[in-house]
């Protein structure tokens, strides 16, 4: 079967081992479209090629670079004329106008398109983003939803095509392996991986810090437009010596910034217009062994099972106690981490993302919609 997958999230390097992983699978020939760059409000995202064996990885300009909704690919038709692809993934949300242009490009040309979903809140949009995500439900031959809640969104807003629930990437637990834990002797190594934004939560977890009963450290990994507030909110609550921000770092250096930490904390909380989709550091922290913390926001408590810690969101008090909890119970620690590890190993690797993909594919191709 000759695929044909569109997706500005594949500008990250580890995300890629789920494109290896794809193009291993009986019959698979794989052609990925990317951006050269994705812009957001963590700042420019450059393509990283950290696993490219097997398929081929194929850049395309964009116009409307860091615009969510209306970004699209000026010459994706010249690839869909090259590979002549009997199915198209496109990677993006149905109300955007690079879903609509891959979808009608797909009809074209006569191959079968699906599209992926985080969506987990329903939301209407107004014209001509509904007439676009009407256009692209109407013609679309699978959808992927990245959790329970998008599909329960799908079927209200009218799509009554198959729908399965895959994350978009799991992680490669090579990459992702335990090390030996904290590496700060006595202190409490707490880490923050992600964007700096006012839905991660990341003020609560620096209020829940202050009055622990021990030596502590953070460790924030990422950027965003909060980082300035953050900073002077450790300096306010005294707390700055024990802080430490740094930069987004490439996705395969990830991997050495969690074993460092004691514990990762994703303290989401729910906003008007979002909620957690998935909170793939989690999935990351548990393949390291590390025992995570995360709020009731989305479909976090989904995500860690019985492998972590869950705190009512925007909660600071409970959130202490569950960093109060971990900081004095070392073999408590452990055990989390070893049940993360193991449920990653059972749910999450990027092999399992591609097989039940791969699933799709078949299911797709003999018809069986």
């Amino acid at each position: 079967m000759r695929v044909l997958m569109v997706s500005k999230a594949c500008l990250v390097g580890s995300y890629q081992r789920k494109l290896e992983e794809l193009a291993r699978l009986p019959g698979v020939q794989l052609t990925v479209v990317v951006p050269p760059y994705w812009r957001d409000e963590r700042g420019v995202i450059r393509l990283e090629r950290a696993h490219t064996q097997g398929y081929e990885l194929v850049v395309e300009p964009m116009a409307f670079n860091g615009h969510f909704h209306v970004h699209f690919y000026p010459r994706l038709a010249r690839q869909f004329r090259r590979v002549r692809p009997h199915l198209v993934h496109i990677d993006e949300e149905p109300y955007n106008v690079a879903t609509a242009q891959a979808m009608g490009l797909a009809r074209r040309f006569g191959a079968r398109p699906l599209f992926f979903t985080w969506q987990n809140l329903l939301r209407r949009y107004p014209p001509p983003f509904s007439w676009i995500e009407q256009y692209n439900l109407r013609r679309a031959a699978f959808a992927i939803a990245g959790n329970s809640d998008a599909v329960t969104v799908l079927r209200a807003k009218g799509y009554r095509g198959p729908v399965r629930v895959i994350p978009q990437f799991g992680v490669d637990p090579e990459m992702f392996s335990p090390g030996d834990g904290g590496e700060s002797g006595d202190n409490f190594t707490v880490g923050y991986v992600g964007r700096l934004v006012a839905e991660k939560g990341v003020d609560d977890l620096l209020r829940a810090l202050v009055g622990l009963d021990g030596p502590w450290r953070l460790c924030v990994v990422g950027s965003g437009p909060l980082r300035p507030s953050l900073e002077a909110e450790a300096r306010a609550l005294h707390v700055a010596r024990q802080v430490s921000f740094e930069e987004q770092v490439p996705s395969t250096e990830v991997p050495a910034r969690l074993r460092r930490l004691d514990v990762l904390v994703l303290p989401s909380k729910t906003q008007a217009n979002w909620k957690e989709q998935f909170g793939r550091v989690l999935v990351e922290a548990m393949s390291c062994g590390v025992a995570v913390i995360g709020s009731d926001c989305g479909e976090i408590p989904r995500v860690i099972g019985d492998a972590g810690l869950v705190f009512p969101e925007g909660d600071v008090e409970a959130l202490r106690q569950c960093l109060a909890r971990l900081m004095h119970d070392p073999s408590l620690r452990r055990e989390l981490g070893r049940r993360g590890r193991a449920r990653v190993l059972a749910h999450y690797t990027q092999a399992q993302i591609a097989a039940q993909t791969y699933a799709v594919y078949e299911e797709m191709l003999r018809g069986e919609l």
